[in-house]
């Protein structure tokens, strides 16, 4: 069997190897860079609902998300309406119906934002097809994180609030509760905002629900609702790398063998030693015949 071998040079076997540290180590590089560049995230509307159909007899979860995005990479969405099947038989229940419904998340050059807004919106909830369980004119959120500043975190309330068709009165100071008899009630907290430092979040509206309308238990809903959140997390603050150590400056030209320097010899001595014993060793050797063919 033929066999041949290749043997690297030393060289290319360390940038190849470099190469294949890179390549191994690249998941986790990429994560930590996508860690450092910050977030962002934006909603429209998201529900938390639970839905009882006939006596608790079905229960479907109400969980819809309109016009909800993300970054790093930049995203935008502008869908007005939400719908929802299998909760009116079989037909598609709209949910939320609005004139304006914008979401935006971007993250660029050491800043994250995002931002929300909801205008002339309607939600609706099973069981009540004909009455809002909220109305707003214009509800905006948006939250900023810049990389070495304090994040900022704003909601603003524009316009008025009808809920379960009662005209509501919104302050910063609590919750506000409107109960209809026969039909339900909801809670409404305005405008939360949080902030760390590094992170910020903005909801315009969250409403706890509770909803059996006419007490007939044809759809009784119980859950949470959140309308326009904006959060966002600062990207981390660049540093200088740090400086390199300067270069070692070693001396020009060849080192000599260890046991040649004092001589001033190179490595071909030993070969030229070599030589010069054979040559002297032929030349006695030479002379001795010599002498032996005198004598005889």
């Amino acid at each position: 069997m033929n066999a041949t071998n290749f043997r690297m040079p030393a060289r290319r076997l360390a940038t190849v190897a470099a190469a294949t540290a890179l390549v191994a180590a690249g998941p986790a590089a990429l994560a930590h860079a996508t860690e450092d560049q910050g977030r962002a995230s934006a909603v429209v509307l998201r529900t938390g609902l639970n839905v009882s159909l006939l006596n608790k007899s079905v229960n479907v979860p109400l969980a819809v998300a309109l016009n909800e995005v993300q970054a790093p990479q930049s995203a935008e969405q502008t869908a007005l309406t939400a719908t929802l099947d299998g909760v009116d038989g079989g037909k598609p229940f709209t949910v939320l119906g609005a004139e304006v419904a914008e979401a935006k998340a971007a993250v660029s050059d050491g800043r994250a934002e995002a931002s929300t807004r909801l205008a002339h919106a309607k939600l609706h909830v099973p069981g009540l097809p004909l009455l809002s369980l909220i109305e707003v004119e214009q509800v905006t959120s948006k939250a900023t994180c810049v990389a070495g500043e304090k994040p900022v975190a704003a909601s603003n309330l524009l316009g008025s609030v009808t809920a379960l068709g009662k005209k509501v009165t919104l302050t910063p100071s609590g919750p506000v509760e409107v109960k209809v008899p026969g039909v339900g009630e909801v809670r409404l907290d305005l405008s939360r905002t949080e902030t760390t430092t590094r992170t910020a979040a903005a909801t315009a509206l969250e409403l706890t629900v509770s909803v059996n309308p006419l007490d007939l238990n044809v759809a009784e809903v119980e859950g949470t609702v959140t309308l326009a959140k904006a959060t966002c997390e600062a990207p981390a603050v660049r540093t200088a790398p740090p400086s390199e150590p300067a270069p070692e400056v070693k001396p020009q030209g060849a080192r000599a063998e260890a046991g040649l320097a004092d001589t001033g010899g190179s490595s071909m001595t030993p070969y030229v030693a070599g030589g010069a014993v054979a040559l002297l060793a032929a030349g006695a050797g030479a002379v001795a015949l010599a002498r032996r063919r005198a004598k005889n």
